[in-house]
């Protein structure tokens, strides 16, 4: 129930690194060059495997494309590179037949392999108009399935949240189920013709779709025989500390419980800095292989896919459904609902004052005792509105539990210091929850790290997966080593913005960048932020073309979408508002947008 093993799946060949069964969990990345300029592309791919990558991936727009993917692997089989090569097809499946041709693997997006460009309108198929559509992509991908067959070419068929087809937007709209079918539509037809070199990635921006839907695929095929491999990713997950800890909640969490064959982290940075990253975040589950068993069981209502919150009841501002908390140890950007000020005393913050030499003064007034284990039995001692009560998950017996939930204004700080903590915390919530156990929870974390992406990728990773299934009803992150102390406070809230849990800052939806970006995004990315990160209330997406646009940053209020050389289109949710503007005057107009929908306020 709660112990790390890896899910089973087959064996899938690609050039000469097989993924799936017994080997290894693999690493990825993709160049941003484009795909006719081979030098570019060739010192990209070389950068990109010398960093550890498994495999390299390109964008093969069109036929052209395609065909100088040949040129690309020939010059790196030159260099002595032997790494397989992957190829990225949208639109065309004929740029898909040239490519099986010349590299090891091609992904397919089955919401636009057959189907046209996406209108985001609704179409009523019947039945029978339905059956015809499914006959239709059996018709055009037996014969791609045919030449990968020939060529020893495997096949990744790739869903994304946003870019499902007309068809499926008509029986299940955007949904986790439409994503989970559109998947299955082409796992039939490859079942059906004895193809099985095959890898699904099933992906979405929105950790929280990302997360449920993996987890609906897999029943899914479970139900009918399947055991593919799994490749594992949070599209356009931004940069820097959002985007390392958004992909370590999304992916982290699948990767906890033994779910993925393969990933990719997609930063908004040059790609090489992705493969250590997901490195990072494989080495850090992994290594919980073989660990010390967790005792358990689940309760009877417990739900693979979506986990139903533990009932609570509200201490203060903690529980009760009400937002999520983060205890730290000092202020960082942002400001912690309670502050640990020594002495065993959480202190609740309010209304933070600032003087003139800019030091941040707390009040005193509202002050909580910290009880441990052995002193649960003195909490009825104290008068507060709120009684902190720290324990170990190793001490998290039913009788303590118990103990504890007889004091109404109890809140229990949960620690762990097993090999696998999202388990052993796992097992004392269901512990909690089968007893009707109603005491609000905070998860308390300590890392030891010296680096602060190390720390952004192992907390995202255990308290983001943790969050994402509404097992507690806080977190407080702490570190002993280098890594300032309020910097953890605003990691603490990025883990819960990622898990959709809570907003305290403006989310940037945006894309890694590919071949097909006529611009440069990490600029790009840095003058929208600059310009816009103060509205904490938005979500705004930042995407490189169109193929990656108004469809896959389904969540965003605005889009920042590339339509041409240097040439940018606006959207509001997904309709377009604006074409064509240059890239220089963009950022001008997207404000005014945002303005003119009432959306803006002054820094």
């Amino acid at each position: 129930m709660y112990n790390y093993r890896r899910r089973k799946t087959i064996e899938v060949n690609i050039g000469n690194t097989p993924l799936g069964g017994d080997n290894p969990i693999r690493i990825q990345s993709m160049t941003n060059t484009s795909t006719l300029d081979t030098p570019a592309s060739v010192e990209q791919c070389v950068a990109i495997i010398e960093a550890g990558a498994h495999y390299v991936r390109l964008t093969a727009q069109g036929i052209r494309e395609a065909e100088n993917l040949a040129n690309i692997r020939k010059e790196l089989r030159k260099k002595g590179y032997t790494t397989p090569l992957v190829a990225d097809i949208h639109f065309n499946p004929h740029a898909a037949d040239v490519a099986a041709e010349n590299v090891e693997k091609v992904r397919i997006n089955p919401g636009n392999f057959v189907d046209r460009i996406k209108t985001f309108q609704q179409y009523n198929y019947t039945d029978q108009e339905y059956a015809v559509e499914l006959q239709r992509i059996r018709e055009r991908f037996i014969p791609f399935i045919n030449i990968c067959k020939e060529h020893h070419t495997a096949i990744r068929i790739g869903v994304n949240h946003g870019s499902l087809s007309d068809r499926i937007m008509s029986r299940y709209g955007d949904t986790p189920q439409g994503m989970v079918e559109s998947c299955m539509e082409f796992l039939r037809v490859c079942r059906d013709e004895s193809f099985s070199d095959v890898v699904i990635s099933i992906k979405a921006s929105n950790t929280v779709v990302m997360v449920e839907t993996v987890r609906r695929l897999i029943v899914a095929m479970d139900a009918e025989g399947m055991h593919f491999p799994l490749h594992l990713g949070v599209t356009e997950a931004g940069d820097s500390e959002d985007g390392r800890i958004k992909s370590a909640v999304g992916i982290g969490t699948l990767l906890a419980q033994g779910i993925g064959d393969t990933i990719r982290v997609s930063l908004s940075e040059d790609p090489q800095n992705e493969v250590p990253v997901a490195y990072k975040l494989v080495d850090y589950i992994t290594a919980r292989e073989g660990h010390t068993p967790i005792e358990g069981n689940r309760p009877v209502d417990f739900s693979p896919i979506q986990p139903q919150p533990r009932k609570t009841h509200a201490c203060g501002m903690i529980g009760n459904g009400q937002l999520p908390i983060v205890i730290a140890n000092a202020c960082g950007k942002l400001l912690p609902d309670f502050i640990y000020q020594g002495m065993e005393m959480p202190i609740e913050q309010p209304q933070l004052r600032t003087i003139v030499d800019s030091t941040v003064y707390v009040p005193m007034n509202n002050v909580y005792p910290l009880f441990n284990a052995s002193q649960v039995d003195k909490m009825s001692q104290t008068d507060t509105s709120i009684k902190f009560v720290q324990i170990d998950c190793s001490e998290a017996n039913i009788e303590l539990l118990q103990r504890i939930a007889t004091e109404q204004a109890a809140v229990i700080i949960l620690t762990s210091q097993h090999t696998n903590p999202v388990g052993d915390c796992q097992a004392v919530i269901d512990r909690m929850k089968m007893a009707e156990i109603t005491t609000p929870v905070i998860f308390r974390a300590l890392y030891q790290e010296n680096c602060a992406e190390d720390l952004q990728v192992k907390s995202g990773a255990d308290l983001g997966a943790l969050m994402i299934d509404h097992y507690g009803e806080g977190i407080w992150l702490e570190n002993k080593d280098s890594i300032a102390a309020g910097d953890c406070t605003d990691y603490a809230f990025g883990i819960l913005q990622a898990a959709r849990l809570r907003t305290s800052k403006t989310e940037y939806i945006s894309c890694p960048s590919c071949g097909r970006t006529l611009f440069n995004l990490q600029q790009t990315i840095a003058r929208v932020k600059a310009a816009t990160s103060h509205l904490k209330e938005l979500k705004i997406g930042i995407m490189g073309c169109i193929v990656n646009g108004p469809g896959e940053m389904a969540d965003a209020d605005y889009g920042y979408v590339g339509c041409g050389p240097h040439r940018i289109a606006l959207y509001k949710g997904k309709t377009c508002i604006e074409r064509n503007i240059p890239e220089d005057e963009a950022v001008e107009h997207l404000i005014n947008l945002i303005k003119e929908n009432g959306d803006w306020r002054e820094a």
